[in-house]
């Protein structure tokens, strides 16, 4: 596996795994507000192939208040 596909799939872990805690009794929300962006925006550039030739996330229908 590539340095960066390991990368990738180790903090999408992560981001599950504090989504999980997220649902937990007496989960601490200020340790949720913290790591989760943190986790968000270390992830990597997504490994080649996962999405599909031309794909664009930004591509997609107008939200209320958008536009």
């Amino acid at each position: 596996m590539c340095p960066n596909c390991e990368d990738f799939a180790r903090t999408v872990v992560m981001l599950g795994q504090l989504a999980l805690y997220a649902d937990t009794f007496d989960a601490d929300q200020d340790f949720i507000d913290t790591v989760g962006p943190c986790l968000a925006a270390s992830l990597p550039e997504p490994p080649p192939g996962l999405f599909p030739p031309g794909y664009d996330p930004t591509d997609g229908p107008e939200y209320p208040g958008e536009g």
